[in-house]
């Protein structure tokens, strides 16, 4: 029977299968000839300055059986199954067609954008001319907005079989195994465009059906249940079961529910700011002192505080990463962060946010559109403050905290470019002083962190859903919507590519309990 071992390495000793081998082989009291073993789970503890890697590896003796370590997917062809109708091909999309395929059912998506490679001429349009595509961007189109804004797969997902089914489907649509073991798994923008379209010719392979540029403009409801479903404006569909997938931009989505009378509601989400500091000084504050060399890799970091009741933190931290800009309109900005595969840019990038609340507009908290109406004209102020382009609004830290005018940066990855403007003349003033009191908390938690090397981008806006479409948790259909469910970032409940893909299982899933036999097999 096999047997887990936990070590504590130094980087060297991780990166060197020989060196490895000679340590179990001490540890087992064993010949280094006499067994086999695989990687289960690695991370870099550097809380300390003799940085560590935590190791957890499976070992076999020679005289046992080692399973398989191939991963399979149960295709079958469902080209004649009962359908069901996928509005996005994002994570959740995505997998939720799998998990069809898995159950038997026939997958047909819509997606509004583009396929992954007609996208990124649009992408290169808004980085190089500054025109915003609003049905293909980096929000919109095939693989959602993972796709290429970086491909992180942290999840605090509690459900880990399901975790780990979401991980291994990956790797077999062509991931790097390293993401079964690693415990920060990334992809990175560089590769995630090959698989999304392993995926999708899969399920076409199987009898499913992926449609582009193919926009939900209506939606048919009769006698409380989901009848059908209008796509760009003329193609009637008829539909009982579809699966609203459609991320957290799609605002228009949003509008339509409304209009047809469909309940939805204010959701909490965050704003901010994007910061870039060079990927060096990160590494130095993390590493204490050392740089990230082939044995340990850049440095990210997590930071939280509490500033006037309300939480600020950091979000979707990209090491060696680019800003990119992630408007959806022409008259609005919005940033993001991204990183290739290796994370080897010389700079690093995070979102700092603070928590938003209904509660935080009194008289307005039980409209449905408040909390998306104050992202809406904080993205537009911060359009307007850097001349009505694709151009940024940016300060350097340590000038917002100072409340000065940036007189000259040191640089920004942000492609469109920035301008300098007084942040806290943009931002809301309670987003702007909570900002302006965190920053200074985490220059005492990560000293070096507040400089005026590091460059604040506005907004960072986006980073979840300012709208939530209800659901029952058992059924996690609509309450008042037989056949409708709401799936993932866009209705409110996952956020991050493998969050996402496991929402959009368990909706396929529980399709499945309402229409076969009660089972998820």
């Amino acid at each position: 029977m096999s047997q887990i071992i936990q070590l504590q390495l130094r980087p060297e000793e991780a990166a060197s299968e020989r060196m490895l081998i000679d340590k179990l082989s001490t540890h087992l009291g064993a010949p280094s000839d006499s067994f086999t073993f695989f990687w289960r789970k690695r991370s870099i503890d550097a809380r300390k300055r003799d940085i560590k890697v935590n190791a957890s590896l499976e070992v076999f003796m020679h005289d046992e059986v080692i399973p398989s370590q191939e991963i399979h997917f149960p295709s079958q062809n469902v080209a004649e199954k009962q359908e069901i109708h996928i509005v996005g091909a994002g994570p959740a999309g995505l997998y939720a067609a799998l998990k069809a395929i898995e159950l038997g059912f026939k997958p047909i998506i819509f997606e509004r954008g583009k396929d992954v490679k007609a996208r990124r001429r649009d992408l290169a349009k808004l980085n190089k001319e500054q025109i915003v595509n609003p049905e293909s961007n980096y929000c919109f189109g095939e693989g959602g907005a993972g796709t290429y804004s970086d491909g992180k797969l942290y999840t605090r997902s509690k459900k880990r079989g399901d975790v780990q089914q979401a991980m291994e489907w990956l790797v077999y649509f062509g991931a790097d195994k390293d993401i079964l073991v690693d415990a920060h798994p990334h992809i990175g923008t560089n590769k995630l465009p090959k698989l999304i379209e392993n995926i999708r010719e899969f399920i076409k392979s199987c009898g499913g059906e992926v449609h582009f540029e193919s926009k939900l403009t209506d939606i048919h409801i009769e006698n409380k249940k989901i009848v059908g479903l209008t796509i760009n404006e003329t193609q009637e569909i008829k539909a009982e079961y579809v699966i609203l997938a459609t991320g957290h931009s799609a605002r228009d989505i949003f509008y339509l529910l409304h209009k047809r009378g469909v309940k939805i509601q204010a959701k909490p989400f965050a704003l901010g700011v994007r910061i870039e500091h060079t990927q060096d000084l990160i590494d130095k504050i993390q590493y204490h002192g050392r740089l990230n060399d082939d044995f340990i890799p850049p440095a990210s970091y997590s930071l939280v505080t509490q500033v006037d009741g309300r939480g600020v933190y950091s979000f979707c931290m990209c090491p060696g990463g680019i800003v990119a800009p992630c408007a959806t309109e022409q008259e609005e900005v919005v940033t993001n962060g991204w990183s290739p595969s290796k994370r080897n840019n010389p700079y690093s990038n995070s979102g700092i946010v603070v928590s938003i609340s209904p509660d935080d507009f009194p008289g307005k908290e039980n409209d449905p559109f408040v909390c998306l109406d104050f992202q809406k004209s904080v993205e537009k102020a911060c359009w307007e403050a850097a001349g009505k382009t694709q151009r940024i609004p940016a300060q350097c830290m340590k000038d917002f905290v100072d409340n000065k005018v940036t007189k000259e940066f040191p640089r920004s990855s942000y492609q469109p470019g920035i301008v300098s403007v007084n942040l806290h003349q943009v931002l809301p003033k309670f987003v702007a002083k909570r900002l302006q009191q965190a920053f200074m908390d985490f220059g005492r938690k990560m000293p070096g962190y507040l400089t005026n090397d590091a460059v604040l981008h506005a907004p960072e806006s986006r980073t979840s859903s300012p709208v939530q479409i209800p659901r029952d948790k058992e059924t996690m259909m609509h309450p008042e919507v037989f056949g409708l469910y709401p799936c993932a970032e866009g209705a409110g409940y996952a956020g991050g590519i493998i969050s996402a893909a496991i929402d959009g299982m368990q909706c396929v899933s529980a399709i499945n309990r309402v229409m076969g036999d009660g089972s998820d097999e």
